[in-house]
């Protein structure tokens, strides 16, 4: 008969969350993630398996507690509606918690090794399915009638992603939220005027 677990999984998972957020993939030693778990190293891989099987479950964790701002965002009712939602709602979370600022996903493998490679494709993968989300309903406002005829909704998904992870950086780097809301508002002044 198996041990049962003396730890709480959920605890645990948000405890990783944190060192994965605020240290990256790599920067995360084992030592870091048992100690904010408060579990030992066997009892991590029993609940967790390794320590990418053990990210790929925090991303998902974070994507549904954290992010939830997005699905939101899609069914405002104009593009640019959905970038504003998108970028505030962002500078929040990326600045809300003073030990682990910036965005998991972006934290999480910035620059990794080879051995790092299977994180870095699985971010890179959760990228897009956002990437393909905002495409599908910017292409909608187009069609829509809500985006000019000349805008390209491929370019403007990338242009507010691109947007949205350098603000996560900044905010890795220590902006303020008053100085990445500027950011914010100098990026929606560039978005393609509507009807």
């Amino acid at each position: 008969m198996g041990r049962h677990r003396e730890f709480d999984v959920e605890k645990a998972l948000d405890a990783a969350m944190c060192v994965f957020w605020r240290k990256g993939y790599e920067g995360a030693s084992y030592a870091d993630l048992t100690q904010a778990a408060g579990v030992e190293r066997p009892a991590l891989y029993s609940a967790f398996g390794n320590k990418e099987a053990l990210f790929k479950k925090v991303l998902t964790r974070y994507y549904e507690r954290h992010l939830d701002y997005i699905p939101v965002a899609l069914q405002l009712p104009t593009a640019r509606e959905v970038a504003a939602h998108i970028l505030f709602n962002a500078i929040d979370l990326n600045t809300r918690y003073p030990e682990h600022t910036g965005c998991l996903g972006i934290n999480g493998i910035l620059a990794g090794s080879d051995e790092a490679e299977p994180v870095r494709l699985a971010l890179i993968e959760a990228r897009a399915e956002g990437e393909a989300m905002l495409l599908a309903r910017f292409e909608r406002a187009k069609v829509e009638g809500d985006l000019l005829p000349t805008a390209n909704p491929d370019t403007l998904a990338k242009f507010v992603l691109a947007i949205l992870h350098g603000m996560a950086v900044q905010a890795k780097a220590g902006f303020s939220p008053e100085t990445l809301r500027a950011v914010a508002e100098q990026a929606l002044s560039a978005f393609p005027g509507v009807r």
